[in-house]
């Protein structure tokens, strides 16, 4: 089991790189508009779940996100191995973060309400 701080610290690290390697290195336009939101580790270290967000509701946009953070994977992982002073560089499981998207649809539902009134 590892250090709570330094997981903590690593995740950080890990979602600020990912965040650089999406603007910097990945040119896929499936995944220009994708903002990384969190990311959490397993307490061994071995798994990072970047969990993220995107601008659009569309399903079909969330799918070619989807697709394209996948296909970057091995990409990403090898650059973070690069950057991260860690023994193993964590496998990555990128997963929609709907949080966003369920506080929007709160804030409509409260709008609608008070025009309501």
């Amino acid at each position: 089991m590892a250090n709570p701080q330094r997981a903590g610290r690593l995740a950080q690290e890990v979602q600020r790189d990912v965040t650089d390697l999406l603007l910097k290195r990945i040119n896929d336009p499936r995944v220009q508009d994708v903002t990384v939101t969190s990311v959490e580790l397993s307490g061994d270290l071995q798994i990072a779940t970047v969990y993220y967000s995107i601008l659009s509701d569309l399903a079909s946009d969330g799918k070619k996100a989807q697709a394209g953070l996948e296909a970057a994977n091995g990409l990403i992982r090898k650059e973070l191995g690069a950057r991260l002073t860690v023994y193993k560089t964590p496998e990555l499981k990128f997963v929609r973060d709907q949080s966003v998207q369920y506080g929007n649809h709160i804030e409509d539902l409260i709008r609608k309400l008070h025009s309501e009134n």
